[in-house]
């Protein structure tokens, strides 16, 4: 009896893609983007920023240790993370403005994948050749030559990913005295274990997954297409124009001569010609390849190009294609634009507008009053006083309501204390209300505590509630 045959697999077997060099105005942007895109993520940990002597100089600082986020001149609180989450927002609808008009952009030109990918090929060009060169190594059985092309570069990929862990810790602490711990082992734990784990999934993403992190690991190629309509530009071939594919010039063959130009530039190792596909990042290498073959033999550029598929039967019908601000300004792209410039705006009015001071007031109920000897009602509550400045400053608290209350500040003359530059200092508070006033004897009474800043005259207040002893009760705890 014959055992039934297996089935057929469904999963194929990953080819490796060898992308070959290739010359033109969108190779250019893309190195010119690589070059802004990891100058910027290298060396901002390393410029300078003066806030001061009791601030550290760093111009871009995430200190964890403070609960502070430094950007240059700003400084965001743990209290003022909407902040964050609005630049969050904004880079979403950023996203979805530049998908909506273009195409997968941010996947072709700026993605860290995409950066650290052409990187790391650039790298594998460097030591092995262009693309025939590595196919052919690529085949080839292991020699003293593969495993010395290897190991070199492999060990290039490493020093880029130590690189890449590297500028990301120094986000965190003081770059320079860092990179000093690092060098003689006094460094946290923490910093070497976060380098290691950047650097191997740096070199795995860069040089081992490549492609499959963009086909199969990334949501946004599934997302895009939501984002995406008939008159979004982005990258296809005129099929209309390149059909039926020839080698040579006969009569009755289109203007493609199926070089597999290309194909052989993709990074992503696919076949524009097969139509809009997931996996394109529509990077523009295989225009700048299309359009050196179409020079050479003489026929028009943009054989492969950016076009909107709302132009497709224009073009085919022989007409002239619509102006690019007729498909970028359109009702999506403007609603993205708008909500984009409102959160913007918001966010910078939010930032002009916050006070150098805060408070939080949070009263403390257990009890939830203290009773004392002559009958005063008492509350306590914990504060916490910021003092955004960079200097010490002399806070004094107050408290209003439609009943007097006497305030007074755990171990301290009066109601002013001194907070510290840019630091938080948590007091203790009482208020106090006399047994015949109203506020003693209800339930609750609205009040609302204030700070001021004694030099610059900036108040800041929160409101809360005074318990009182009510009708049903006797008191809280004596005192």
């Amino acid at each position: 009896m014959s055992l039934p045959d297996a089935p057929p697999s469904l999963y194929a077997a990953r080819q490796p893609v060898f992308p070959r060099r290739v010359k033109g105005a969108f190779r250019s942007l893309k190195w010119g983007i690589m070059a802004v895109t990891l100058g910027i993520y290298y060396l901002t940990p390393w410029i300078r920023w003066d806030r001061g002597p009791s601030l550290p100089d760093q111009a871009v600082l995430i200190d964890l240790s403070g609960r502070r986020f430094y950007f240059f001149w700003i400084e965001i609180w743990p209290h003022e993370f909407y902040f964050i989450a609005g630049l969050l927002i904004m880079a979403g609808l950023g996203l979805f403005l530049f998908t909506s008009a273009l195409g997968r952009v941010w996947c072709g030109y700026a993605c860290p994948q995409t950066v650290w990918t052409d990187l790391f090929i650039l790298t594998e060009r460097w030591v092995e050749g262009d693309r025939n060169a590595r196919v052919r190594l690529y085949e080839a059985p292991w020699s003293l030559r593969k495993a010395r092309l290897r190991l070199t570069k492999w060990v290039i990929w490493l020093l880029i990913g130590l690189a890449t862990g590297g500028a990301w810790v120094f986000y965190f602490a003081d770059a320079p005295t860092l990179l000093h711990d690092l060098i003689s082992g006094q460094a946290a734990l923490i910093a070497y274990t976060t380098m290691a784990l950047l650097t191997m999934t740096t070199f795995f993403f860069g040089g081992i997954a490549r492609e499959q992190v963009c086909i199969y690991a990334c949501p946004w190629p599934r997302i895009q297409a939501a984002m995406m309509d008939e008159d979004t530009l982005t990258i296809g071939y005129r099929d209309w124009r390149g059909e039926p594919r020839g080698k040579a010039r006969i009569e009755g063959h289109g203007d493609c001569v199926d070089c597999m130009a290309c194909v052989n530039v993709c990074p992503m190792g696919i076949d524009i010609r097969d139509g809009q596909q997931m996996a394109c990042i529509t990077c523009g290498l295989c225009i700048d390849a299309c359009d050196d073959v179409m020079e050479k033999t003489g026929k028009p550029r943009g054989l492969v190009d950016y076009f909107a598929l709302k132009d497709e039967p224009i073009e085919r019908a022989g007409g002239k294609p619509l102006p690019v601000w007729r498909h970028v300004l359109r009702p999506r792209t403007l609603l993205y634009t708008a909500l984009w410039s409102m959160v913007g705006f918001g966010l910078v009015f939010a930032l002009f507008i916050r006070s150098d001071i805060d408070l939080t007031v949070a009263p403390v109920r257990n009890p939830t009053f203290i009773t004392l000897a002559d009958g005063t009602i008492r509350n306590v509550y914990d504060i916490r006083l910021r003092n955004k400045r960079q200097t010490d400053q002399t806070f004094h608290l107050g408290v209003t309501s439609h009943d007097p209350f006497a305030l007074q500040i755990q171990g301290a003359d009066g109601d002013s204390v001194i907070v510290p530059a840019d630091a938080v200092l948590e007091v203790r508070v009482y208020l106090s209300a006399g047994p015949d006033q109203r506020a003693a004897l209800e339930d609750r009474t609205a009040v609302r505590i204030w700070v001021e800043d004694v030099e610059s005259d900036n108040r800041a207040y929160q409101d809360t509630s005074f318990t009182g002893t009510g009708k049903d009760t006797n008191g809280g705890d004596h005192d």
